[in-house]
């Protein structure tokens, strides 16, 4: 994900992309805000595996929340320049990727003890488990790798070189894991197997890719890209089957694959809401004012709750001139229902 926060436009009132349509009956709209004291900048959150906790990345330290209260239930520190949070349930454990370290955290599910860390390839920015290989994967920014790590002996097994800078990364959980590649403008294909580059997708008109996801029964991935399209592309033969418009400063993607909605969060201050009807097919829902800066996203499968941080920002005497600055102590998560 892009660090610091660049915030360009204002945010946009709530209206309706599809008027009538029967998927959606009520309004998204703000039903908890979630305040974390906070100076720090910010990437992905996440909910952790069945154990109503939000993990959330700031700064120098992952806060625990419970996803319902947002109250505090403990912090993982030591984690400078962190991005991205994952899981193995397994094996009890959660993973955090370190930008500013060059390494992995590892820590206890149940009491958010710090196990180890785990040198990786530079920049680690996204992070998952991969339920094929049951690897943690990191997403090496600025080395241009994925570093595939065994979460039991804590080795990296295999360094695989992608061809540019690597986004977000999802699996199909049948050996094929999919990279956005931010400065190509495609997506890669890796074979779990032998862990190696098996295809590269160019996902024009689609530029910047970021946020990414994937619906394991219609095999669709959906890509927020940076000049303001949803690229929606064939997991199988890799070709673009939609491109629609989203709102700007797009960083998250999220899927609710029981609704069938694809969200995309947008850092103008807007999130943009589609209905995944077949395959082919994809409804615009409505475009969401949520708040500038809100740019990282992720859905909770269970409830059906959206979850984006954020925060408040000075006032710029020239908007759109450099990067606002954020005020000390405002940090949030803003929580979306219907």
């Amino acid at each position: 994900m892009k660090r610091p926060i660049v915030l360009l436009l204002a945010a946009t009132p709530f209206m309706f992309g599809a008027p009538g349509l029967n998927a959606q009956k009520k309004d998204f709209h703000v039903i908890h805000t979630f305040h974390i004291a906070s100076a720090g900048e910010w990437d992905y959150l996440a909910i952790g595996p069945g154990n109503n906790r939000l993990y959330v990345s700031h700064g120098t330290q992952v806060n625990v929340l419970d996803k319902s209260t947002g109250d505090s239930i403990g912090v993982i520190e030591n984690t400078t320049g962190v991005h991205g949070i994952a899981f193995d349930k397994a094996n009890n454990k959660g993973f955090t990727s370190n930008g500013r370290l060059n390494n992995v955290t590892v820590f206890d599910l149940e009491t958010n003890k710090v196990l180890t860390q785990i040198a990786t390839g530079e920049n680690p920015d996204a992070i998952l488990y991969e339920t094929y290989s049951k690897k943690i994967v990191t997403c090496n920014g600025r080395s241009k790798d994925l570093s595939v790590i065994d979460p039991v002996s804590y080795k990296v097994v295999a360094t695989i070189p992608v061809g540019g800078k690597p986004e977000t990364a999802v699996s199909n959980g049948m050996g094929k894991l999919f990279v956005n590649i931010e400065d190509k403008n495609e997506i890669a294909v890796i074979d779990m197997k032998t862990f190696t580059v098996s295809a590269h997708w160019p996902i024009g008109p689609g530029e910047e890719p970021t946020g990414l996801v994937l619906d394991k029964k219609t095999n669709r991935l959906f890509a927020g890209c940076g000049n303001k399209f949803l690229i929606v592309v064939n997991a199988e033969t890799g070709a673009v089957t939609a491109s629609l418009p989203i709102g700007d400063g797009c960083d998250g993607v999220g899927f609710d694959s029981d609704t069938k909605n694809v969200f995309t969060s947008n850092g103008e201050g807007t999130m943009s809401v589609f209905h995944e009807k077949s395959a082919d097919k994809v409804e615009p829902v409505a475009t969401v004012t949520t708040k500038r800066g809100a740019r990282t996203i992720t859905v909770d499968g269970q409830t059906h709750l959206i979850y984006l941080p954020t925060a408040d920002f000075e006032q710029q005497a020239n908007p759109g001139q450099g990067r606002p600055k954020m005020i000390p102590g405002t940090f949030q998560v803003l929580v979306f229902g219907q």
